[in-house]
């Protein structure tokens, strides 16, 4: 885990760390079903990584 045992994880830390349990997962099965969920579940992860990164820029404004 990459945050301190008294701070809580940010959301980002959290995905990246779901991510590589997920691609170690992937990593010890073979082509099929259960290796393409993982797949997507990766993709999704890494679009909630960049929403993220997106809604949190300090370039984004509230509308008017």
């Amino acid at each position: 885990m990459t945050w301190l045992i008294n701070k809580s994880p940010t959301l980002n830390e959290r995905l990246a760390d779901e991510h590589k349990r997920i691609e170690a997962a992937m990593a010890l099965l073979g082509p099929g079903s259960k290796r393409n969920k993982l797949l997507e579940k990766v993709r999704q992860l890494d679009v909630a990584a960049h929403l993220n990164d997106w809604l949190s820029s300090p370039g984004l404004r509230a509308p008017v």
